[in-house]
């Protein structure tokens, strides 16, 4: 099944990604602790994250042009997170530096068993984006916009902006939230969690919910991850359901599984695949991402992409 609508000719980039980065305090425990206890950690490491900044290092380490729209604080988090972006050749000329401002971080409790993952955050509002301060000029330069809606009316305007100029929209959405029923038509690629359609329509059956979903808002390809389930996305002649793939010596952290997932199918996307082919390769591009601690830690080259894609067949 094709993806129903064209890339555009020659860009810059690929891929331009505006939305969240963050600086990751991850910390494995045997097993996740009871209330008004005490557990000895198994091991921790300190790594850079955030769902954009994530994506965007996974489709430049599959050989895509990529570039980072964001906001870091003015302290030790927000050097070691623009430099993160940097080493790994994604091109941060839109990003910047606020001062007085704390870069966004995040605690997160990884349970050994399993390597399930709880979330504690912190996003500074200094760092949000006014609509005015969407910088409209990274959308001339991409094929591709992909976006997560933290500063809702400001992805509004870069998603307006993007359609104007054929260029194709991908959201990340993991919960309903102000503004969502204005950003949603002016989207082409959904993938979210697999509770959004449930919230988003009233409905439980999941085909039946992306279904609705699809003909509400007039997205090209909407779609829910499944965890260990796989995938299941709605294109234009219909449904894709696709399993994970076992994580190579078993999973380690799901910490940024979702954003890989992203990587593989927008990856799949620009590379001209069919929508079958992309959810494959999103599949496995999360399950690789397992691997180890850290969001970005174990994201793959195009070649470990390939192994695993070719001994699974």
């Amino acid at each position: 099944m094709d993806f129903p609508f064209a890339l555009r000719g020659e860009a810059a980039f690929d891929v331009v990604g505006f939305g969240t980065n963050a600086v990751d305090f991850l910390i494995e425990v045997p097993a996740y602790p009871e209330f008004n206890s005490k557990v000895e950690l198994t091991d921790y490491t300190q790594a850079p994250g955030g769902e954009v900044a994530t994506t965007m290092v996974g489709l430049q380490r599959l050989g895509l042009r990529t570039a980072y729209v964001g906001r870091f604080g003015n302290d030790d988090a927000g050097d070691l997170g623009l430099a993160s972006l940097s080493r790994e050749g994604v091109d941060v000329q839109f990003a910047e530096k606020v001062a007085g401002a704390r870069t966004q971080i995040a605690f997160i409790v990884i349970d050994q068993r399993n390597g399930e993952r709880t979330v504690i955050w912190k996003r500074d509002a200094k760092l949000s984006y006014r609509p005015e301060e969407a910088p409209l000029a990274a959308i001339t330069q991409t094929k591709v916009l992909h976006l997560t809606p933290h500063d809702t009316a400001a992805c509004i305007r870069l998603a307006a902006a993007a359609r104007e100029q054929g260029v194709i929209v991908s959201t990340d959405i993991d919960r309903a939230f102000d503004g969502i029923k204005d950003l949603l038509p002016l989207v082409d690629v959904l993938i979210a969690s697999a509770d959004l359609p449930r919230t988003m329509t009233g409905i439980d059956d999941h085909r039946l919910s992306l279904t609705a979903l699809k003909e509400q808002f007039g997205c090209g390809v909407v779609g829910i991850t499944l965890g260990d389930a796989g995938s299941l996305v709605l294109g234009p002649d219909g449904f894709v359901e696709t399993p994970s793939f076992p994580v190579p010596n078993g999973c380690r952290d799901t910490t940024g599984a979702g954003d890989a997932f992203r990587v593989g199918f927008v990856y799949g996307l620009i590379t001209r695949r069919t929508i079958e082919e992309s959810c494959r390769m999103a599949n496995a591009v999360a399950s690789l991402k397992c691997r180890a601690l850290g969001a970005r830690t174990s994201l793959p080259t195009r070649n470990e992409l390939n192994d695993l894609i070719a001994t699974a067949t």
